[in-house]
């Protein structure tokens, strides 16, 4: 046994080569640390550190199942990421099939290139933007002021029951184009006889893009909504630290910001710990389920 994994192991050293690097930084960036979750079990202090805090069992979980903002914070982060998920993510699929529709190859290649641009744009740019543009004298105040549909300016980002939506279509505008690069990728891969079969059938373009494209995406489809259900408690913490103030709060605090402003506000690291936990095991659960239901409803998953 030994003698065959040796062989094994020198015949494909050059794989293992390229390979175990990579396993060694996951084990110490991403495995090692997993140890500090511990403290979501104590009453941690830094001053006496794992070995010496007092050990608590699950009394920082009750605690914030108890907590007067938990559903609060719950429904925020349900909220945006359902309509994140709901929008944003057939929105990536039409505009991959559009973009794949251009014919003329420069107006193509400008489509995609303007859809990607603001991807790479940080939140702390696009926010201060998107703060400018929604302001009382800014670009959309004067639109509708122009318009007269409005007869005095308002206050966007201070209405908390417009947060859901700038929130859900600022992270669209920043990252729908950017969304499209696997969809067109595998559209690339269809093979063009079965769009030549159609045509000589008589398909139009819909039934083209209904029995052809959309079947031949289906894979990626399904994994790619897998993954957005993985993180769907997961409302983009940067989103919300530029765009979140005193008058949106009620709407705008998830999940990400609650723990952000417990932890390192306020230093309870092990409130802190246990909501993070609680939330990786809720996104867990509703990955499974996804799969499941995936897998009976197409037989397509992603294990």
């Amino acid at each position: 046994m030994k003698s065959t994994f040796k062989h094994k192991f020198l015949s494909q050293w050059e794989l293992q080569v390229m390979v175990w690097p990579s396993i060694i930084l996951m084990i110490v960036f991403s495995f090692v640390p997993m140890f500090g979750l511990t403290i979501a079990f104590q009453d941690y202090s830094p001053l006496s550190g794992f070995a010496g805090s007092e050990f608590v069992g699950l009394d920082n979980f009750k605690a914030f199942l108890g907590d007067k903002d938990f559903y609060t914070v719950l429904t925020n982060t349900l909220g945006i990421s359902l309509m994140k998920l709901l929008i944003g993510f057939p929105l990536e699929i039409v505009l991959a099939i559009l973009i794949n529709q251009i014919r003329l190859g420069l107006f193509k290649k400008f489509t995609q290139t303007v859809s990607y641009l603001p991807h790479f744009l940080s939140w702390v740019i696009l926010g201060g933007m998107i703060t400018s543009w929604l302001g009382s004298t800014g670009l959309l105040n004067s639109f509708l002021l122009s318009t007269h549909l409005i007869s005095e300016p308002l206050s966007f980002l201070s209405n908390a029951n417009a947060y859901w939506w700038i929130a859900t279509l600022s992270d669209i505008w920043k990252e729908v184009g950017w969304g499209t690069i696997l969809y067109l990728a595998a559209i690339t891969g269809i093979d063009p006889s079965l769009y030549e079969a159609a045509k000589v059938d008589g398909a139009k373009i819909l039934k083209r893009i209904w029995y052809v494209t959309l079947p031949g995406i289906k894979n990626i489809i399904v994994l790619m909504f897998l993954l957005r259900v993985g993180s769907i408690l997961g409302a983009n913490l940067d989103q919300t630290l530029v765009l979140q103030n005193s008058s949106n709060m009620l709407r705008s605090e998830v999940i990400d910001s609650y723990v952000y402003h417990l932890g390192l506000a306020q230093g309870d690291f092990s409130f802190a710990t246990a909501v993070g936990i609680f939330s990786s095991v809720v996104s867990v659960t509703l990955l499974l389920v996804a799969n499941f239901l995936t897998k009976k409803l197409s037989d397509s998953s992603i294990f």
